[in-house]
């Protein structure tokens, strides 16, 4: 992209920063507050630029119980912002909040803003288990934030959750099994690529200082399942899952380009938000056309690199959201990217299972990891992807150390489409062919519970679960039971016709 000059109101990336504590986790309010600060002197004016802040955004967190985050960490930091945010949940909402914080800055209405988040979810599990009190819920200041970013809705149907479909866990091996059945070849087969694929990600990790680990895996390691590296799923072993047990946070601040050069923020550190875009797909995973498919997400990143003036072939870098490896595979499906072999590689942090998955805040780290991959390289552009809830919602970003060539606008928003397929519901249900399947794994590794989709003859999705061990033994073959002809009549199982 060639160099232009930028617009007054151009929205930049001005401070990043990002931190995890191994140890004396001090809570979610002075973990965030500190790497404000710490971004705040990574643009170089410090506390100048503090006081300058618009817009505060502080990224849902769940390690403690705050109707107004922001106003804890302002009152920490000493400053008082003119707005204080509070977002929805999902992974979607930091690159959301920089899309949308970008279109105002772009638009004149804030100069000067930023977007953080955290979670001390490790140490929180450590004072559950020992039964005592982190003390974080205590003195809370009688407020509420100006504004809720995003909109929370539950995030499954009745129909889902009571065949299982109750988590991430549940659900996103389903997406696995179903592109499985695309790719073809054996379960054994499947679980080297995915090894492999996790593997990349171990490999970044290793190199990043933030990254929680563990990163001295192989592929094989995990791929296999082992007493540290149990089967939580099929096909998904514990290192292919995230990791949210973690002490982590990080923040980006976001500026007008007039605002940089009235604060000094040096050239180099500037990397522009050259596009970004939202996109949801039918809000319930039961309702969509293709569970191997995300049009949203195309569409989310597609948009994000339209509006830079770029493709998926001149991206210099790409971190790809990561919570499970279909989620990876899908993106790269929609936009035409490989992460298994493309040199440039998946992510630039190490994913959520090896650079620690904190909740809703990851994606705040995986900018603040292409900022400072774009300032020590050739500048980029580089793509951020961000998901929310069961390949729910999208958020995508393009950052580059040049201005885009067409001014920044309001990101697009792609709305909810309607559901592409009814669900069908009762005990007898007749014939229908298999879709897609998981097995529950217990932590000493025995399977509990199997979960199945079907399609009906008339193009309805049916769901199913069962702990009948012959039927697990059904799923848990060697090749995918998509296509396979079953029979819904049997209550609340199946029963294969094969």
């Amino acid at each position: 992209m060639p160099n232009r000059p930028a617009e007054p109101t151009a929205p930049l990336v001005a401070g990043v920063a990002q931190k995890s504590w191994r140890q004396d986790c001090p809570g979610p309010v002075d973990m965030i507050a500190e790497v404000v600060a710490a971004a705040a002197a990574d643009a170089g004016p410090g506390r100048e630029i503090l006081d300058r802040i618009d817009a505060l955004c502080v990224v849902r967190y769940v390690s403690a119980e705050h109707p107004d985050p922001a106003r804890l960490i302002a009152d920490k930091l000493g400053i008082d912002p003119r707005e204080r945010i509070h977002t929805s949940i999902g992974g979607d909402t930091p690159q959301a909040a920089i899309g949308e914080l970008s279109g105002r800055i772009a638009a004149g209405e804030i100069d000067v803003a930023v977007v953080c988040g955290g979670e001390a979810l490790r140490t929180l599990s450590a004072h559950m288990k020992a039964g005592t009190d982190p003390g974080w819920n205590e003195n809370l200041p009688d407020s509420q934030p100006d504004q809720m970013m995003g909109v929370d809705r539950a995030p499954n149907t009745d129909v889902e959750m009571s065949v299982g479909c109750i988590a991430p866990l549940m659900i996103y091996p389903l997406f696995e099994h179903a592109l499985w059945a695309t790719e073809g070849g054996t379960l054994t087969e499947l679980q080297g690529r995915l090894g492999t694929l996790k593997a990349r990600f171990a490999g970044v990790a290793s190199q990043n200082p933030h990254a929680w680990g563990p990163s001295d895996v192989t592929a094989e390691y995990i791929a296999t399942p082992s007493p540290a590296n149990r089967q939580v799923t099929m096909p998904y072993t514990k290192l292919m899952n995230s990791n949210i047990q973690t002490d982590q946070a990080a923040a980006v601040i976001l500026m007008s380009n007039r605002a940089a050069e009235d604060l000094g923020v040096d050239a180099s550190r500037r990397v522009y938000v050259q596009g970004a875009a939202h996109a949801t797909d039918p809000w319930f995973f039961s309702h969509r056309e293709d569970l191997g498919r995300s049009p949203a997400m195309g569409h989310a990143i597609q948009a994000a690199m339209s509006q830079a003036g770029t493709d998926v072939d001149h991206l210099e870098a790409l971190n790809l959201y990561s919570c499970f490896p279909c989620a990876v595979r899908i993106a790269g499906r929609e936009i035409g990217f490989d992460p298994l072999h493309d040199p440039r590689g998946p992510t630039v942090t190490g994913g959520l299972a090896f650079a620690g998955g904190p909740g809703n805040a990851y994606v705040i780290h995986s900018v603040a990891s292409m900022v400072t991959k774009l300032r020590e390289g050739s500048g980029g552009p580089g793509l951020v992807t961000a998901v929310g809830w069961y390949l729910t919602k999208h958020a995508a970003g393009v950052y580059g150390l040049a201005p885009p060539e067409v001014p920044f606008e309001l990101p697009s928003k792609i709305e909810e489409p309607e559901p592409a397929r009814e669900v069908a519901v009762g005990p007898r249900l007749g014939p229908a062919l298999a879709e897609t399947a998981t097995i529950i794994y217990e932590r000493d590794g025995s399977p509990s519970m199997g979960i199945l989709t079907a399609i009906l003859p008339d193009g309805r999705r049916a769901l199913r679960n069962t702990i009948n061990p012959d039927l697990l033994a059904w799923i848990n073959s060697d090749r995918p039971v998509t296509g396979r002809p079953i029979n819904l009549d049997a209550g609340a199982d199946f029963l294969p016709l094969d």
